[in-house]
Order: C-alpha cells, then structure tokens, then sequence
C-alpha cells in the first residue's frame, strides 16, 4: 500500500468515531457527492512520461449517481457508445479514490466493449482526493470503510449497471492494491459473480478493524480468479501470496491462478506513479481481458 506500515490501522482502532466529527455525523450519508477531477492530492505530481491516456471518443462516459442505502453514491461510467446488452466490469480504486486513473482504467475496459463502472466507495467517509498525506488518508478515510458497506454498494453497482447498459447477467470485477483486496471479498460475498481480477490486493490483512482477510473467505470462492502480485511488493509478502493460491487450491478452487512478477513493486500497473512496469503491467492487462473472455465476461 504505497509503503504504508498495515501497522497504522491499529493505531486508530479506538478513535475511529472522534478523529473527525464531521464524517461521523455523516456515516449513513454521503460526504462526498459527486466525482473530484484529476488525481488525488496524495499522488502528485504524477509521472506523465509513462501516463497512459484514454480518450472518450466512441464512448459514453462520465459521472453518474447510482442509488444506494443512505443516498446517491458518485461513480463513474464508461460503454460503448449506443450500445446495450453489454458484460459489466465493476472496477474498484485504489486508496485514494476514483480519480483519474480509475476513470482511465473503466474507458479503457470500455474501449475493450465492456460496460466498466466504478462507484466511489469512500463517499459516505470523506473525499480521499484532497489528502496529500497518505497515513492520514489510511487513518481518516480507509479505515473507516467497513467492508459490509462496500459489499452493499457494489452490489447497487452492479445492480445500477444491469439495468443501464449492462445484459443482465455477465459479471466481472477488477481493482487494484485497496481494490484488489475488495476483489477477493466480493467474490466470496456475491456469488453471481462470475470472475475477477485482483491487482496486487493484500491476502492477510484487513483494513478496516475486524474485518476480515482474504485468506479467512478464501474457502468460500467458488469463481475461477486471477491474482496479479509482484514479487518484490514490499507490502505484501510473498508468502502470503503463496498461502492464499494454496488456500483457493485446498477449497477445491482449482480454475483460479494467481501471477507472481519476478523483481516487480507494488502498484506495477500505476502508470502515472514511479512505480510503474510495463512489461508486467501490460502483460497482465492481457490476461485480465484474455481471463474475462474464457470465463464467460466479454
């Protein structure tokens, strides 16, 4: 998690309510109700040398309100433009929200012919986007997002896109370092679910205190995943890498494969951060797409 001690999230487990009475006043509301633009504060300046750029040309593409309990939630939408009947993808941000990255990542899944949406899933919790400080974005925002509450508003995500665009059925998700944990927890909670895709998404721990890890639901995935992780992550040991594709194997999860990139960091498809790999992160852009495919997505 961009170099985050997981350590952190301890240090606020009694304060959770009282770092800032202003979002838990606003817990079963939304804080943040509509998309920021650009990328997150805590990010800048980005590394536009490798920065990938998707145009919106061909596409339907922008900010919708998707219903959820306690309000509209803010995501953001990108299809083929005219098209209907299309696979849905819901796409899940990193820690610091859905900025323009995330955004670029759902018009390219749309380029691919997928209806790609991403819900931002901090709203109720504060606005991640004007953070320049990340352990205080970990303490004030992320650690304050239960995974039951993600869980319920990716599941209106998903509802929302199906009804918009989406063929009613095909379901995949994919998302990155925060996001790639989330990926692993919603296909054990939503069994409808028909694949995923998991960028580099800690296995053995949780984020939000007693919440769960992926290692603890490994069991109850039943749907063929892929797991893309690099092996010089030092956030995520690659042993906890190896004990969650032992875990899925000894469920019987035999479909499912996880990637372990040889001298790779953490967030290797973060093409607008320095820790960018192309080689790796090109290569698993085409698996993901290829694993879609094979499974029934697109």
């Amino acid at each position: 998690m961009n170099g985050v001690d997981p350590r952190l999230l301890d240090d606020v487990r009694d304060e959770l309510d009282s770092l800032n009475p202003r979002l838990s006043l606003n817990r079963r509301g939304f804080v943040q109700t509509s998309l920021a633009a650009g990328f997150a504060a805590s990010v800048l300046p980005v590394k536009a040398q490798a920065m990938i750029v998707t145009d919106g040309q061909g596409l339907t593409a922008g900010e919708v309100k998707i219903p959820t309990r306690g309000g509209a939630m803010p995501a953001y939408r990108a299809m083929p433009a005219g098209s209907k009947a299309l696979d849905v993808v819901l796409v899940v941000q990193e820690i610091f929200g859905v900025h323009e990255h995330i955004r670029d990542v759902c018009r390219r899944l749309a380029k691919a012919g997928y209806l790609a949406v991403a819900p931002e899933l901090y709203a109720r919790q504060g606005e991640p986007s004007k953070y320049t400080d990340i352990p205080k974005l970990v303490r004030e925002i992320v650690a304050k997002v239960p995974d039951a509450q993600v869980m319920a508003d990716l599941d209106a995500a998903a509802d929302w896109a199906m009804n918009n665009g989406g063929d009613g059925g095909d379901l995949a998700i994919t998302g990155f370092c925060w996001g790639g944990r989330i990926v692993w927890m919603y296909a054990a909670h939503n069994p409808k679910l028909a694949t995923g895709v998991a960028w580099y998404g800690p296995v053995a721990r949780a984020y939000h205190p007693g919440d769960k890890a992926a290692l603890d639901v490994a069991a109850s995935i039943r749907q063929p995943m892929l797991g893309l992780y690099g092996a010089a992550d030092g956030g995520i040991p690659n042993d906890t890498v190896e004990k969650m594709r032992a875990a899925l194997k000894a469920a019987g999860n035999t479909a499912s494969e996880i990637i372990l990139y040889p001298d790779t960091p953490h967030a290797f498809h973060a093409d607008y951060r320095p820790s960018y790999r192309k080689q790796a992160a090109e290569d698993g852009w085409k698996r993901m797409l290829a694993w879609f495919r094979a499974h029934g997505v697109g």
